[in-house]
Parts: C-alpha cells; structure tokens; sequence
C-alpha cells in the first residue's frame, strides 16, 4: 500500500513482500499503475515510461528498472509498469525558487490547469515504436471530502473542457478516455504491431468482466 510496491520503501514500511511481484503476477494481475510516486523514496529511477519488471525475490523494488514495451518485442518479466508523467513545473516553484514537481496528482492542493495538462502530455509516454498512441495515467487520492469542490467541480470541467478544444481536434489529436483495463490493452496492441486507431483495442487481450 501506500506505493510501497515490492517493498519499496527503503526504511521497509507498509509491505514487506520482497517477492510482491511474483505475488501479483500468480494472482492474476496484468499490470501495476502505482508510479509515479515522487517525491516519496519509493520513486524509481525510471521515469514516464512503459516496461516489464522482474522480480528478484530475495531483494526489494524489483521494478526499478526493466524492459520497455516495444513494437514486435515479445513480453518479459513478472509485470508490466505503466507508469504516469513525472517531471519539472518550473512555471510554479516551491518558495519562488524551487521548480515544484509534476507527477500527474490531481486534488484541491494540486489543482488542475492548463498548464498542467501539456506538461502530461508532453511527457510522451508511449510504447516504443508505436510514438502516436500516448498515454496520459494520472491519479487521486480517492474522492476525499475535502477534494470533491476540486475533482467535481469547476477545477476539473475547466481541465476537461481544455483536453477536449485542445487535444480533440481530429486532426493533430484525437482523446480516448480508457479504464486501466483498456488501457493495458491498446499498450498489448501496440507490442502486437497493431496501427490505427487505438479505440478499436479496448478488449484487445483482456475481455470486460461478464455483465458489463
């Protein structure tokens, strides 16, 4: 918990599974969507990419590192990272000195804006040799009360309403809104060599669970 993947944290806090991969992976997982996580030590030391790690299960946060999902590459490893843009905002700085750090987290403290969502974007993570499909994961912290006037309210439409004008024009970009499921499922379309448009790989590998 707590982006303690893999027992992650280097004082050994909140997991102490040296072998979580290998746990998630016989336990049916696909993929992990966790990072990224700084400015926590659990970071790793990849950053805004898409790869497999494998597990070493006498060592902790195995995922440090792994191999890039690439076109025509086959899969590796225990488990797929799909990781969320990680960088500098140095429009907005800590102290008026410092640039803050960007890592796609969206709450009342942290608010959404323009300015933001180009810097997701422009992270480009994708999957290697597939540079047209960018993916965008960002995260919450659960709809928590004292967040809900942002993640529900004007906050947020005005950040949705700026993708739609500026990321939707059907010609340079065209936005999918994609569930984690979907989403891991057009990244194995991609390594499958699969082109076009991603929308058509929604259930590339994994179905939608019965009734849905």
């Amino acid at each position: 918990g707590n982006w303690t993947l893999d027992n992650c944290h280097p004082e050994g806090k909140w997991c102490g599974v040296n072998d979580e991969l290998i746990v998630l992976k016989e336990t049916g997982c696909y993929a992990d969507f966790t990072l990224p996580s700084a400015p926590s030590e659990t970071q790793t030391s990849t950053v805004n990419s898409i790869y497999y790690a494998t597990d070493d299960p006498l060592r902790p946060k195995s995922h440090d590192k792994g191999v890039k999902v690439k076109v025509g590459r086959e899969s590796s490893g225990d488990l797929m990272i799909i990781q969320g843009p990680l960088c500098l905002n140095w429009k907005e700085r800590k102290w008026g000195v410092m640039p803050k750090i960007e890592a796609g987290d969206v709450r009342k403290s942290i608010p959404p804006s323009e300015h933001r969502v180009d810097m997701w974007v422009d992270q480009h993570i994708h999957v290697e040799g597939r540079p047209e499909w960018v993916f965008v994961k960002i995260h919450t912290h659960g709809t928590q009360e004292m967040d809900i006037d942002t993640l529900l309210g004007e906050p947020t439409v005005k950040m949705y309403e700026y993708l739609a004008s500026k990321y939707n024009d059907g010609e340079k970009y065209k936005m999918h809104f994609v569930s984690s499921r979907e989403m891991y499922n057009i990244v194995k379309a991609a390594e499958a060599g699969k082109t076009g448009n991603p929308n058509k790989f929604r259930d590339f590998l994994i179905p939608k669970p019965k009734g849905v």
